[in-house]
This record gives C-alpha cells, structure tokens and sequence, in this order.
C-alpha cells in the first residue's frame, strides 16, 4: 500500500500535461467567436448530399446525427442491400385471377385471351367480341365466356375459317352435304368418305364426329381458373370470389364486399368502431390490411401499393386506373386508348405501330410490289403514282396509253394515228408535214419549185432595188462580204425577214402564234381566228371550224366552247354538229366538262361498264383469271384498287406442285352490300356448285381471315352483276410443303390470331405477308432475316404466339 501511495503525486503532473494538450486541440479546432452563442455543431445532410450508402431502391432519410435507409415500396431490406419483392409468389397469385407478372418494385395482372382487366386491376372479365364488326361472323356471331362462336343461318355452314358460311348440298355424301355430321371441320377421305377434325382447344370424341372443350380454348369457359378433367373442364374461383351457379362465373365473396364496404364508410356515428376494427386491421394478415392491392407491413403500420397503371388514392388504401392517355397522349405518336390498368397506342392510316408499341411510322407503299405501273411518289401516311408521257393514270395505280387521237383529233389537220406512248400525224397525198408536226402544207412538185425560185427572184431584185435607192450595196469578193453604204439605214426601214408557216415577227424574232390565232404562210403576222373557228394551240397555220354554221362569241376563240351552240350539252355528253343534239358518250369513253364537241377514250385496253360515263375512274380494265404461280401469287379482282367493272366473270386455278398444300390471306374484301348477293367470291374443288368449298362471300370484311384450301387444288370465281362495283380484293396465296400442314393448321384457326388490332395488322401488311410468305414458300430463306429483323417487323405477341406454336408441333421429334 505504502508503494501504490506514494505513486498517486507522480501520476499527478502527466495527468495535467494531458489535460492541457486536449485543451489546446479544442481551442484550435473551433473557430473563433463571433457574438453567436454556442450550440451543437450544424448538422450535415448526407441524403442531399449523396454521402449515403443507401441501396438504389431505398429512400435516404436524413437525421439529426446521420441518416437511415429504408427500401422503397415494393422492395425488402435493411435499406442497405434492398431485394424486390416478388408480389407473385404469395398464395394469392398477387391478387390476380389469371396471370400475375412480378416486375421490379412492383406487378401488374394480365387476362387470358377472351377477358379483359377488371377496374380492380385484379379480376377479369369476358370480352363481347361480337360487339366488334360482328366478331368477323358472315351470319350471326354468339359471344360465350372467353370467347366467341360464329354460326350459319338454315342452308348454309360454316367453313374451315370459322367465319364465313358456305351453302350446302342437298344431295351426295360429302362435306358439302348438310347431313355429313362433323361437328366442326369436314374432310374429305378416300372411297368418298369424310372425316372430322376439330379447331385448335377443341378434341375429338370417341364418335369420331362431335368435339369437346378443353381449357385450351377461351379457358374453357371458366372465367378464373380452368381445369381438363375426363368429363370435360372444371371450373373454379380465386380465394376471394365464389363460383356463381352457373358453374363458370366467379363472385366477390360477401364478407371481402362487406369489409370493403365498412372500410368506405364515413357515417360520424360509426367511427368509434372505425378505429377499433383499423387498429384491429392494421397488419397485413387481417383483410389485407384494408389495402386495395399490395399491402406491406412496417413499423408505423400497414403502408398500400398499387400495381403498374394505377394511382393510390388521398386515403392511402385505394388503388385508381390512371388514363396515361391525359398524359402526352401516354407516349403515343398518333392515337392513345386508355384501358384498365394500361394503354393501347395506335396510328393514322398509311403508318404503321412499331415495336416499341407506341411510334408510328410512314409505310412506304413505293417500297412494295405491285404498288404503281410507273412511277410512285411517296407521302406521310399515302402515296401518289404518275405515268410516263403519253400515258393516262386510272385504277388509281395503273397507266394505259393515252389516245390522243380521240380528242380534237389529236390536233392533226388531217390523219392522226395513235401509237403505244404517242401519236403521230399525217398527211393526204400532194401534203407534206409542217414543222409543227400537226399541220399539213402542199407538197411541192416541179412546176411549184419554178414558182417557188419566181417568187423569190422578185424578192431579191425588189431588195436590190431598195438598197440602190438608200444607196446601199451588199457585195461579196473572194469570200469577204463588204458593205457600201452613203447613209445607214434606219432601223424601221430594215428589212423584215420572212417567218415559217405559224410564226409571227416580233421584237426582231420569229415567234409561235398564240391559242386563238394563226399564220398561213409565215409572212404575214398572226392573224385572231375568224368567227366560227377555233384554236387551241400555238403555233398554228389555220384554225379549226365549229362545224355545222356555228358562229362564235368572239374572235379569236381558243376552244369549242366559245362556239355558240343551240343547247349546252353536261358532262358525260358531246354536242353534235350535224344534229345540233347532244349525245351520250359511247361505251368506252367519258367527257368530264361541260359543253365539249368530242368524248375522251379510256386509255390503254380499259372500257366503260356504261354509256354516258362522266369521269376517268369510270374507265376500268377486265382483265383477270387465269392459271397462277406454283409457290405464290395474287387473286386479285379487275382493276383493283380501282372499283371493278360491272357484268364481269373472272376465273383462276390454284394447281401446286406434288405435296403442297395452299395458303390463303384475305385481308380486306368489299363487296357492295345486297341481299341477294349480286357480286361473290367463291373458291372450291372444282367448279361443280357440288364440290368441296374452301371460302365464299358476297359481303364486305375490313377484318382480315386466313385458312387453308380443304382440296389440294382450288378454282376461283368472282362475278359480278350490272349494277354493283366497289373495291374489289387482293388477296395474297401461298403453297407450302404439306409436312407442314398441322402446323399452319393450327396457328390459322387459332382466334388468337386476330384477336388484337397489331395481330390484325399484320396480316394486311403487304410487306410483312410477303416476308411470311416467303418462308413458307421456301423454308430456307427464313435465314435471310435475322432474328432483329424479325423483333423489329412483327409484335412480341405474334411472336410469342408463333414460337408456342411452332414449339409444339417440334416437340415429337426433340
């Protein structure tokens, strides 16, 4: 003891040293004062600073000494290392009915095919896809739980498409024959037999002949979940709905409806218990904590979350669709269409929706085949085409040879001949063609050349006369012209040279006569054409008579129209001047103007249904029919795009190679709109009215439908009556290796394939068709496109639609 205390005064002398260094370090460290008081020192906000170590998806709150991290919605975590949460994975699908896609901080519900999202965002519903252009039905459409069916008034059936119906036959045992007994698809077997196929979710029963349900078709029929049994689907319900009587449709369950309802209540009286059943109700577990959606729980209760495309609401439980449409048109370049839960983009007519599902784009029609005869001129969201010289535009696309002759014969004075592209004027024996190419002049024989060398010899002798006169000579020694003159000439009494036929002198120049005017042999000027002639060129000798003693109103005139005639004729008629009568243009030719003395003729091998015809787009070629292309090709109706002639007969034949079968797209077909079906299109076997039908109809579709020929090969005919046309068809073909038949099969009567506008899209995409149609034709060239080009030609649900397709029917042989 007696150590340790004499230790302690030692001990002493450091401890103060200490001291008085810690002191000094404190003094040096503060600033000085500056009539403030003292205080902690200012804290540091390391959140805005960006001096935190929170996770990217964690919100940073700053705190008097430092910060913290916590995740943000949708993610868990100690705020540090933050996870998403997978909203999916919980025995309630995430609240959704079908498909539940867990995305990063959040999920969204998707339908089915046939359903769409609720206003929940969680349930979904039938779609009534009759509301829409009839489902595409010919006859009746009948909307069911997640689909639809089309079906065939009495006399008829309904083809392999689905969509359209076909007469049947009253006699025979074939497809065609009412009593073949297949439930859907007929075909035909050997020894005159049938047998029956069903559409795609569909399988054939023991019979052989009726088809049964599965959940592959329209969720069969159950409006949540869907389950394949032997006796057929077996429906059943989310946890939170109960199944309605009718076996298929789901109900909210009513204690969820009742506690959804108290939840909403604001009556005064209540609100004691309010809060007791909140505190009761504030974890998760208990009515998902009276959130709409996802429900977390957290230190200061319950926090709600809405999925993708939906807001939360002032009293932070409910969830409301957001219109992203109110938004920038929700990112749209042309049309935005709001929808629970998300949106649809669309675009003008003339572009196309791209990948991203949001940008249109200009389709450049002059890209394409078959677009314009000659020349095409692109523009935003249309195109124009143009012909060549001498050709004449009809058809909206085409271009026939323009018939100069018809009108004013072709300007000729005597003879107009028409040539492919042009025309050419002659002349009468003892004529020769004037300079101008139109006009006609004596030809010269020996005496007119004596007359001709006459005239000009009085002309030099008169010049020479003249020049003595003003003493001035023109001389010419040894090559060298020289000039001797006592006084120059004045300007106004020189010479005026000659000008051709046509011509007139002016500003010291030869220059063309006007419209209205004309000049018979060059020297004297142009002279007005007299009354009750014309002219409408320039550059002309005579000009031409009204014919029939017409005067006109003027001198001068440059048209038929300024001939004073008796009556004044409308378009679609010419006048006569023998008669002094109007008359109606022949067939084959039109007059658009008032008051014209001639009719135009249609160009190139085009005609007129009718006499009288008024307008070039009367003008149509009826070419069609014939035998077509191995691999693929186009039936196309007469003078399409143009409207078709009327009392028109086309027929083709599809006849491919050995072990091919055909590929048929109609992507829009308009037909005039009558009971009696005046104008059809008809595709079967052969052209007995008694063999297997493929396709007929006699009505417009915007909507486009594919199917496969039920017979190997396939006649066609369109015909049309006398008082129908529209637009007609083009509609595109392929023939392909007939291994492949299930599969084509199966994607062409899945409904899935025109389900969506994009989908629908696709097949009236002529570039996209082709690019199709090409693989199909030749599997091979599927290796010219790369799989960008590919993502950056068709939707992600086309191709989703396909690669499921195509897996399947390549799963025997993995």
């Amino acid at each position: 003891m007696g150590v340790a205390g004499r230790g302690c005064p030692r001990a002493a002398p450091a401890l103060l040293l200490l001291l008085l260094l810690l002191l000094l370090l404190l003094t040096a460290a503060v600033p000085p004062y500056r009539g403030r008081a003292e205080g902690p020192p200012e804290d540091v906000d390391e959140c805005a600073q960006g001096l935190d170590d929170c996770h990217i998806n964690a919100l940073c709150e700053n705190t008097p000494t430092s910060y913290k991290c916590s995740c943000r919605p949708g993610y868990q975590g100690e705020g540090r290392q933050c996870e998403d949460i997978d909203e999916c994975e919980n025995e309630l699908n995430g609240g959704c009915v079908h498909d539940c896609l867990n995305i990063p901080g959040n999920y969204r519900c998707t339908c089915f095919d046939g359903f769409m999202l609720a206003h929940d965002g969680h349930n979904c519903l039938d779609v009534d896809e009759c509301l829409e252009n009839n489902g595409g039905c010919q006859h009746t459409c009948l909307n069911v739980m997640g689909s639809y069916e089309c079906r065939c008034q009495e006399g008829f059936f309904l083809s392999d498409n689905q969509h359209t119906c076909i007469h049947r036959s009253e006699e025979g045992l074939s497809c065609m024959n009412k009593n073949h007994g297949c439930s859907h698809i007929c075909m035909e077997a050997p020894k005159g037999s049938v047998a029956c196929e069903c559409r795609p979710g569909f399988e054939l029963a023991k019979n052989q002949r009726d088809c049964i349900l599965t959940c592959n078709h329209g969720n069969g029929g159950c409006q949540h979940s869907c389950e394949d049994t032997a006796e057929g689907p077996e429906c059943s319900c989310h946890p939170r709905y109960k199944m309605h009587s009718d076996g298929r449709s789901c109900l909210e369950r009513e204690d969820i409806a009742l506690e959804v309802m108290e939840s909403n209540t604001t009556s005064v009286a209540d609100g004691d218990k309010r809060v007791k059943r909140r505190l009761l109700m504030e974890t998760c577990a208990v009515n998902n904590g009276g959130c709409d959606r996802t429900c977390k729980d957290t230190s200061t209760g319950v926090h709600c979350s809405c999925p993708v495309g939906f807001t939360l609401q002032m009293d932070g439980k409910t969830c409301k669709d957001i219109d992203e449409c109110q938004t920038r048109n929700g990112g749209c370049d042309h049309f935005c269409r709001n929808t629970v839960g998300s949106f649809d983009c669309s675009c003008k007519k003339g572009f196309k929706l791209l990948t991203d599902e949001k940008s249109c784009q200009d389709v450049d029609e002059c890209s394409l085949d078959r677009t314009c005869d000659h020349s095409c001129i692109n523009h935003p969201g249309t195109f124009t085409c143009a012909c060549s010289e001498g050709y004449t535009l009809y058809g909206f696309t085409h271009c026939g040879d323009t018939n100069e002759c018809s009108v004013n014969n072709g300007g000729c004075q005597q003879v107009c001949v028409n040539t492919v592209g042009s025309y050419e004027c002659h002349c009468h024996s003892g004529y020769k063609l004037h300079w101008n190419k139109k006009d006609c002049v004596v030809s010269c024989d020996l005496s007119c050349i004596v007359k001709r060398t006459e005239k000009r010899l009085r002309k030099a002798i008169r010049t020479l006369r003249k020049a003595a006169h003003r003493e001035q000579l023109h001389l010419q020694l040894s090559g060298v012209n020289l000039e001797v003159a006592k006084k120059s000439p004045r300007t106004s009494e020189r010479q005026i040279e000659s000008c051709a036929m046509g011509q007139d002198h002016g500003g010291n120049q030869c220059g063309l006569c006007q419209p209205g005017e004309y000049s018979a042999d060059g020297f004297t000027p142009c002279q007005p054409c007299a009354r009750g002639t014309f002219q409408p060129e320039a550059g002309r000798t005579s000009c031409f008579p009204c014919g029939g003693g017409l005067p006109t109103k003027h001198p001068g005139a440059t048209s038929f129209q300024d001939c004073e005639t008796r009556v004044q004729c409308s378009p679609g008629h010419f006048y006569n001047t023998t008669t002094h009568r109007c008359i109606r243009c022949p067939a084959g030719t039109y007059q658009p103007e008032f008051g014209k003395n001639h009719c135009v003729s249609c160009p190139g091998n085009t005609t007129t249904d009718f006499d009288g015809s008024t307008n070039i787009t009367q003008c149509k070629n009826r070419r069609c029919g014939g035998e077509l292309g191995d691999f693929t090709g186009y039936i196309e109706s007469p003078n399409y795009p143009g409207n078709y002639p009327a009392n028109t007969e086309c027929t083709w034949t599809i006849n491919p190679p050995p072990k091919r079968r055909i590929l048929i797209v109609v992507p829009e077909i308009f037909l005039p709109i009558e009971d009696d079906c005046g104008d059809y299109l008809v595709m079967r076997k052969t052209a007995s009215s008694n063999s297997v039908t493929t396709y007929e109809t006699c009505q417009t579709y915007e909507r486009p439908i594919a199917f496969t020929s039920r017979s190997k090969r396939l006649w066609i005919q369109f015909k049309s009556n006398e008082g129908n046309s529209a637009r007609g068809f083009q509609v595109p073909y392929v023939t392909y290796d007939e291994d492949y038949q299930e599969l084509i099969e199966d994607i062409v009567r899945d409904g899935r394939l025109y389900a969506s506008e994009n989908h629908q899209e696709i097949l009236k995409d002529k570039k996209l068709i082709k690019a199709l149609f090409d693989v199909l034709a030749h599997p091979q060239n599927y290796f010219k496109y790369t799989a960008q080009e590919s993502r950056e030609m068709f939707p992600r649900s086309f191709i989703r639609l396909l690669r499921s397709k195509v897996s399947r029917f390549l799963r025997p042989y993995k």
